[in-house]
């Protein structure tokens, strides 16, 4: 770490860039020379290895764009690629990005300042002494981590100069690499979760608690550079003890003792990440590089350790924060409320309640639940409160806010629970008279107990995992059967779900469960409770007489039965089966004395060596056999000489709470002065006798204890052997349940790249159905046509705007029956007409007016899917209202004309092309003696008995039908005709060119001007 002890240049980077910038900063280009400086040796720079996976390459591109192509930097690209999978990053892709050479690893190649290198494809990457090494992979791709496997040799080699950076990816490849990493000083640096296409790996990565930055990738080329520019900055280190006591991992050691002596409270609990950052954060304030040094000026600084010690705690807090939050929480709360009895209290406990929004909060929170719920039953709220921060409780006490809370507090709480004043907002006595501010280290302080609700809200995501462990059993010892523990979005119950019920899951709600916290739980939390000697005031004589008064009950009862065991009750312990001293009762130094060594409080190392195999045997015994156990005239040495001893040792089966534990006796017998003086005979050695026998009596009783130690000897060794046997079954089927769970995760590994192929897919086909919907919905405005599209139930699935103007509908009309709408149609069959086209598929058309005057033409048709389906009808209206009425104009114009005809005196018939009769008026029909409906379509060579078949008249009247023709009429053209009822007559002709808008038509007109008969 000689890179890391040297001092930082003057005017650094460190010092004018900010955590996280606003932007990306270009690198400035004294970058490189500063870092030559700052690691000694010229091949001595950073190697930044830049993992990633899915989604990676945009994050590359960001990446590299913004970075200085004379960074002082070498980097590694190591990403996954399949052994099928084209080389996708290649250096031609990545050159694309960045002005620096691009190479594609090798064996050997030397990895240089300003210079690229990429992993090929179905290869492990290595680095030794500043070179690259390629590696056949060993594992089935399902299986690999070649991001972890380059981090390992990249942390032994580079140490303090590796940088690890995460991008985009899936999986959790490379939070085993950068542990090491950090572990060898060195960096990393991670992308903003919600910046990454697939964040599983960034949050991978985040989970290890070893990330030094955390940053979108275009931010990260500036904070790269601040980060090399000053190396000598002490890194987050793991060391082991017997290092250099002014290491880092020591001298953050020392800053905790200093705070824990100046203000009492111990941060060696704290995520060690919050810890570091907020410490190199003061660091930077005063200029100072090394940990070591820190932690001098903290020793000549009190002020600083006060100022670090409030930079240490975390002060985010607000009214209501996360609304939806308090909104389920006051859902969990009304039941709750409503089963409390009247007249009772509701407990609440908010730890880390920092400035007391969020008490206060819940203050207001639970007063509107009881006048909901319970407002006649007169309920009470305690809330207590705590923080460790004194500054902060008194600011809480006080209740003054200002006035910006109003973006977080509705209009009708600021009226009823606020009251205005000089510019603030004041919490109203009220809510103040509810909650109880107080000092208390939920570190170690015992809690607040009999809790209705626990809220400890973002509070233990900054307290280590160990600590969480020990505080989790605690809030389930303090709250009530069924009460509410009430916790941040990130910090969880995981590894407690048998003492809590989660009802939230989202906002992290659960209900205590009703079972009892096991008691190795509870002992794992250092309880700090401070023992107070409760002193009675002194007693004039005037006051004694008011001293007899009777006491019933209470803690005056507890007190007189406390003297009378001391008094009158004999010495006695209580034990449990490993002979561990749980209570003492009376003085028992006569009997148990601390044993040599370190502080043990076993009955059997304690007991005095007389006593020593009567008490053992004696509790083993009573183990066995379940029953009380005594031992008469068992001799003790004291100052006056030997005394005689009851020892009784009990199996305690009642109460609950002692079942299990053994209760051993020490009673004093009334002793013969020749036995109390038989010591001084014993010295002399004039009671041998007395002597041999107590040595044939222990020698019994070894033996016994032997023979039974065999027995249960052998009792466990046939156990052992079932469960010896038993293991390695279980041991066979964990070994092929590992198997099974590997093939699934090689199975699950090729579907997620199937998965991940089909989700590309469907991307690109989403994208064509917008672009096919864009259309669509263009086109049916373009047509103006007013469609409604059914589904089989008549239930409307969607329409066209101008749809309104025939049938009142709104967007939110969707999904209701068509039948419950009025329409302007003048048509009373269209729900009939819909039906019946469903169920014969035959389509229907019809033209409906209207009661506004328009016409529109209504077609009806199934609606088919692309695999021929009936899903519904679809309805169109297209409006003729102009076809409508040019139609009644010409059907107006024809009758007219046909009336003109038959007002016309002259007979007269028009001709087609073809010389047929295409109308002819009543005079012209009566004067051959027929009908005009008979006369319709006959050739004119065929009237008048072919009389008209002449070819003077064909001729004059093919003249005028001629394109060519000049003349368009001819007059006065004579014929002899036979007329019916006339006879041979003389008619005289006439024809003229029918025109339209000036202009030919196919169509002449041939008229009778006069008729003559001959005689």
């Amino acid at each position: 770490m000689s890179a890391a002890a040297a001092p930082e240049p003057e005017n650094s980077a460190s010092s004018s860039l900010p955590s996280s910038a606003a932007g990306p900063t270009p690198a400035r280009p004294t970058a490189a020379p500063k870092l030559r400086q700052a690691y000694a040796e010229p091949e001595k720079f950073p190697i930044v290895m830049l993992g990633g996976s899915a989604g990676s390459m945009e994050a590359y591109e960001q990446f590299f764009r913004h970075l200085t192509p004379r960074s002082g930097m070498a980097f590694v690209v190591v990403t996954h690629l399949l052994p099928t999978q084209a080389e996708e990053l290649t250096s031609d892709v990545l050159q694309r990005f960045t002005p620096m050479p691009v190479h594609l690893a090798a064996d050997g190649l030397k990895v240089r300042l300003n210079q690229v290198y990429v992993i090929p494809p179905d290869c492990d990457l290595s680095l030794m002494h500043g070179a690259l090494f390629l590696l056949k992979p060993t594992l089935p791709p399902s299986r690999r981590m070649p991001i972890d496997f380059f981090l390992q040799t990249l942390a032994k080699d580079a140490r303090e100069r590796a940088v690890c950076i995460i991008f985009s990816g899936l999986g959790s490849d490379g939070s085993v690499g950068l542990k090491l990493v950090m572990e060898n000083f060195g960096m990393v640096m991670v992308q903003d979760p919600d910046t990454a296409a697939f964040d599983s790996m960034p949050r991978a990565a985040l989970a290890t608690e070893f990330v030094d930055f955390v940053l979108a990738p275009e931010l990260m080329p500036a904070k790269l550079l601040e980060y090399v520019e000053r190396p000598m900055l002490a890194r987050l280190s793991r060391e082991n003890p017997e290092e250099s006591a002014s290491k880092p991992a020591h001298a953050l050691q020392k800053i905790f003792l200093l705070i824990r002596a100046q203000t009492g409270h111990d941060f060696s609990h704290y995520k060690r990440n919050t810890v570091f950052r907020r410490i190199e954060r003061r660091m930077n304030s005063h200029q100072i590089a090394e940990f070591t040094h820190y932690v001098r000026y903290l020793q000549e600084n009190p002020h600083e350790v006060e100022q670090l010690f409030k930079e240490l705690l975390i002060g985010v807090t607000k009214f209501f924060r996360d609304q939806e939050a308090f909104e389920n929480l006051q859902q969990h709360l009304r039941p709750l409320i409503a089963d409390k009895p009247a007249h009772t209290t509701v407990r609440v406990w908010a730890p880390g309640c920092s400035t007391g929004e969020e008490a206060y909060s819940l203050a207001i929170l639970l007063l509107e639940v009881i006048e909901e719920v319970a407002p006649d039953r007169h309920l009470k709220i305690q809330l207590f409160a705590t923080d460790i921060l004194a500054e902060g409780v008194d600011f809480a006490r006080a209740g003054l806010y200002a006035e910006n809370i109003t973006a977080d507090v509705s209009p009708e709480r600021l009226q009823r629970f606020f009251v205005k004043t000089d510019g603030h907002y004041q919490i109203c006595k009220e809510v103040r008279d509810v909650v109880v501010f107080a000092l208390h280290n939920i570190n170690k302080d015992a809690p607040f107990t009999k809790l209705d609700l626990l809220c400890c809200r973002n509070l233990l995501i900054y307290l280590n995992s160990d600590l969480q462990k020990s505080l989790l059993p605690i809030f389930h010892y303090a709250l009530n059967p069924n009460g509410l523990l009430f916790l941040g979005p990130s910090e969880n119950i995981t590894g407690f779900q048998d003492l809590f019920q989660p009802l939230d899951l989202k906002w992290k709600i659960s209900r205590r469960i009703e079972t009892a916290a096991s008691l190795p739980r509870l002992l794992n939390f250092s309880f700090s409770l401070a023992r107070h000697i409760a002193v009675a005031p002194l007693s004039s004589p005037s006051m004694l007489p008011s001293i007899s008064t009777r006491r019933e009950g209470g803690p005056f009862a507890s007190i007189v039965q406390r003297v009378l065991l001391h008094s009158f009750s004999p010495p006695a312990v209580v034990i449990n089966a490993k002979g561990e001293i749980l209570y003492v009762n009376g003085r028992t130094g006569k009997y148990l004395e601390p044993a040599p060594g370190l502080g043990n409080m076993n009955i059997f190392d304690m007991a005095r060596e007389e006593l020593s195999y009567e008490i053992s045997g004696a509790v083993h015994r009573a183990l066995q056999n379940r029953q009380e156990i005594k031992v008469e005239n068992l001799r003790v040495k004291t100052d006056a000489g030997q005394q005689l001893l009851r020892l009784t040792v009990r199996y305690l089966e009642a109460p609950e709470a002692l079942a299990g534990l053994l209760l051993v006796v020490f009673e004093d017998q009334p002793t013969p002065r020749r036995v109390r003086l038989a010591k001084d005979n014993s010295e002399g050695g004039l009671n041998r006798d007395a002597a041999v026998a107590a040595l044939d009596k222990e020698l019994q009783y070894t033996k016994h204890r032997l023979q039974t130690t065999i027995e249960e000897m052998e009792s466990s060794l046939e156990e052992l052997k079932s469960t010896n046997e038993e293991l390695q079954s279980a041991n066979e089927e964990l070994q092929s349940t590992n198997e099974e769970a590997m093939t699934n995760k090689e199975e699950m590994q090729s579907l997620n790249e199937e998965l991940m192929t089909l989700n590309m897919q469907y991307l690109a086909k989403t994208e064509e159905l917008s672009l096919a919907a864009n259309d669509m919905k263009n086109l049916l405005d373009a047509t103006e046509i007013a469609i409604i599209f059914l589904d089989n139930d008549s239930i409307i699935k969607r329409f066209t705007p101008p749809v309104a103007r025939i049938i009142n509908l709104l967007p939110s009309d969707v999904g209701r029956p068509l039948a419950h709408f009025a329409s302007n149609l003048r048509h009373e069959r269209l729900a009939e007409d819909i039906q019946q086209v469903l169920d014969r598929l035959i389509s229907q058309e019809a033209n409906i007016q209207t009661t506004a005057g328009e016409w529109y033409n209504m077609r009806i048709l199934p609606y088919r899917t692309l695999d021929n389906y009936i899903s519904g009808a679809v309805i169109t209206f297209t409006e003729i209202t102009e076809l409508k009425n040019l139609e009644a104009q010409l059907q107006d114009n024809a009758r007219f004309a046909a009336s003109m005809q038959e007002t016309v005196l002259e007979p007269v018939v028009a001709l087609n092309a073809s010389l047929q009769v295409h109308f002819c008026n009543g005079a012209f029909a009566r004067m051959l003696g027929t009908t005009p409906a008979e006369l319709a379509g006959q050739p004119l060579v065929a009237l008048a008995d072919g009389g008209l078949n002449q070819p003077t008249l064909l001729d004059a009247l093919q003249q005028l039908l001629s394109t060519s023709a000049d003349t368009f009429n001819f007059s006065n053209l004579k014929l002899d005709l036979d007329l019916p009822d006339q006879g041979r007559c003389r008619v005289g002709l006439y024809g003229r060119r029918l025109l339209l808008l000036g202009a030919p038509t196919e169509y002449v007109l041939l008229g009778i001007e006069q008729v003559k008969p001959l005689a």
